[in-house]
């Protein structure tokens, strides 16, 4: 019954100017592009939904098994129309745009979307000296929209280094760019509204450039910029070190370090789950299922007990 097993997801690929080919090396992928820049590996997204592989289930969308059968996500109680989350792994071969996304509210009003954009990334993978640009000098909305119309960007963007294992909360309002040479598994908000400042000047395969959102992208940057303190806890369990990425409104992230057998009880409404490194075995319920780096998958309402046995990590997921 499906409700007693994982539900095994098929990510979609996507095309982007600034992406490589770092996903099939790193995650045996079969990219479809020679710029994949991301992978949208748990997804009810209209733009790019997961497809379920296993079980009764499978080859029907995460979307549908949202809006069908409720049940595996104790919808009723999560009060939500919409699936609330989007995982992602992004690959940026060359800078992202500069941009910023908005909140709820302004995405309702505006966008007649159900979601905003609040998100963070765990860095996978960086070359040696890569950087993000996370936030903004300007102290008031006058600076900023100075700044922003003269093009001083080295002005007035902030950047940091970044390695592996990393981790970064972008909440809606923060002006923000992955750097080249970056691998990043981002968990978000369900939402693909993005407001571009500065695009580098590139030119699309048919010379065009993108779009940029000046008007937009003013409106809903937070000023003065203001860094998020996130406390990190970390519990040691028998075979598994969880730690605490993030915990807030929208989202909860951890990283689990499997290094033997351990065995949980699922005490949220539905676990999603990312290997991104090993292999390791998954029962549930007398059933077993063998999981490897680059799965994805749900464990669903109905599972009231599962044990992973192996040496893997994860980043794991719940709204």
């Amino acid at each position: 019954m499906y409700k007693s097993e994982p539900i095994f997801l098929q990510p979609t690929y996507h095309e982007r100017i600034w992406g490589g080919q770092k996903l099939k090396k790193e995650f045996c992928y079969d990219i479809p592009y020679q710029k994949t820049g991301e992978v949208w590996a748990i997804s009810a997204h209209p733009n790019g939904p997961s497809i379920i592989s296993n079980g009764p289930l499978a080859g029907k969308s995460l979307a549908d098994a949202w809006h069908e059968h409720g049940e595996l996500f104790n919808k009723m109680e999560l009060k939500t129309t919409e699936y609330p989350l989007l995982v992602k792994i992004l690959d940026a071969a060359e800078y992202l745009s500069v941009q910023v996304h908005p909140n709820d509210e302004f995405a309702r009003k505006v966008e007649n979307v159900p979601y905003g954009k609040t998100e963070c990334w765990y860095v996978l993978s960086a070359e040696e000296g890569a950087e993000l640009i996370i936030g903004h000098h300007a102290t008031s909305q006058e600076q900023l929209k100075e700044l922003v119309e003269q093009g001083k960007w080295k002005h007035l963007l902030r950047t940091i280094k970044v390695k592996a294992g990393d981790f970064v909360y972008v909440p809606s309002g923060t002006i923000h760019a992955i750097g080249a040479g970056i691998v990043i598994l981002e968990t978000q908000q369900s939402s693909d509204i993005t407001y571009r400042v500065y695009d580098y000047d590139r030119k699309d395969a048919a010379g065009n450039s993108r779009k940029l959102h000046f008007e937009q992208s003013l409106q809903v940057t937070k000023v003065p910029h203001e860094d998020v303190y996130i406390e990190q806890t970390q519990v040691i369990k028998e075979g598994l070190v969880e730690k605490k990425l993030v915990e807030e409104r929208y989202f909860s992230v951890y990283h689990w370090r499997l290094s033997g057998k351990s065995t949980s009880r699922l005490e949220k409404d539905f676990l999603q789950v990312s290997v991104i490194e090993g292999q390791a075995r998954l029962t549930i319920a007398n059933q077993s299922f063998k999981i490897n780096k680059g799965d994805h998958f749900l464990l669903p309402y109905g599972i009231q007990e599962y044990c992973l046995e192996g040496n893997a990590e994860c980043i794991v997921s719940h709204s």
